[in-house]
C-alpha cells in the first residue's frame, strides 16, 4: 500500500478495516472488545468503519486486542547515535536547533 498517496481520511479507514480484520482473527465480537477496552459498542464500529477516533481509543482497543506491538511498530524508538551521545556528554536532548 502506498501510505504516501492516500489522504488522512483515507489512512484513518484503512487503520479501522485493520483493526476489525485483527478482531476478527481473533474472533472476537464489537461487544466483547468494547467490554474489554471500556469503550461503548457503537464506539468500536465507528472506529472499524473509518470515522475519526482518538489516539486514546485506539490504544484502549488496540490493548483489548492485545496488538500493543503495532505502536512500538508504527513509532520505534530511534535511539542514540554514539556520536550524538557523545555530543551531548550524557545529557537527554530537549529540542530541535534550527
Amino acid at each position: 500500500m502506498k501510505i504516501y498517496g492516500m489522504s488522512d481520511r483515507a489512512i484513518v479507514k484503512e487503520m479501522g478495516r485493520r483493526v476489525k480484520r485483527t478482531r476478527l482473527e481473533r474472533n472476537l465480537t464489537q461487544k466483547e472488545i468494547a467490554d474489554l477496552a471500556g469503550i461503548s459498542r457503537p464506539t468500536v464500529s465507528d472506529l472499524e468503519r473509518g470515522k475519526l477516533f482518538g489516539i486514546l481509543t485506539l490504544l484502549q482497543v488496540l490493548r483489548a486486542l492485545n496488538a500493543l506491538d503495532a505502536v512500538d511498530a508504527f513509532l520505534p524508538d530511534p535511539g542514540i547515535s554514539p556520536l550524538q551521545l557523545a555530543k551531548m556528554r550524557g545529557r537527554e536532548r530537549q529540542r530541535a536547533s534550527s
